[in-house]
């Protein structure tokens, strides 16, 4: 008996097509989900940075290291010439700090590793938020209790259309706030 071109297809090609098409988009949706939500994301950095220690124990404002965050979409890493205004002349014999002053005297600036990222095709503005009251923990967590930083909430349009729509119970701390923008171009420009 003679098969067909198009039976011989559709039993053996066709099944291996999809069966492919079904493994290609699983692989990428699960090899991505660190990508596209990050959460518990926390690698380890050039230099030991204790935020508990920092903007905890010491109540040093987010804002004196992240100096562009309410002026700028991005919040940034500091220099090293930030961290050296203090480890000048503060624990400098500490072997985090001689790393430290080592990049510094080099002019060489820190490698950090990003943790918080925002997917390339969506538009966010750290400065909007800040100027808006709200605390950078609602994003971030707890930074202040963290030795180690990581990704503690989901930064995909879901968590953030969340929180646009329903700001008043997110951010109970901020009186009178107003849902966010939800229309398309507030995020993708």
């Amino acid at each position: 008996m003679k098969v067909s071109y198009l039976d011989y297809i559709l039993r053996n090609r066709l099944p291996v097509t999809i069966f492919v098409a079904v493994a290609a988009f699983v692989l990428t949706f699960f090899a991505s989900r660190a990508e596209r939500d990050g959460v518990g994301y926390t690698p380890d950095q050039p230099i030991n940075f204790s935020h508990k220690l920092h903007a905890g124990q010491m109540q040093i404002d987010c804002q004196y290291c992240h100096i562009s965050v309410e002026k700028s979409r991005f919040a940034m890493v500091p220099a090293v010439e930030t961290c050296m205004n203090c480890h000048k002349v503060a624990r400098t014999d500490s072997p985090e700090i001689i790393k430290l002053t080592k990049y510094y005297n080099e002019g060489v600036a820190l490698p950090w590793k990003r943790v918080h990222k925002v997917p390339d095709y969506a538009y966010f503005d750290h400065s909007v938020h800040i100027d808006k009251g709200i605390k950078c923990e609602s994003c971030h967590g707890e930074i202040k209790n963290m030795n180690k930083v990581g990704q503690m909430n989901s930064f995909t349009m879901r968590n953030c259309l969340s929180c646009h729509r329903n700001s008043h119970e997110r951010l109970p701390y901020i009186e009178g706030i107003s849902k966010g923008p939800e229309y398309c171009y507030a995020c993708h420009r």
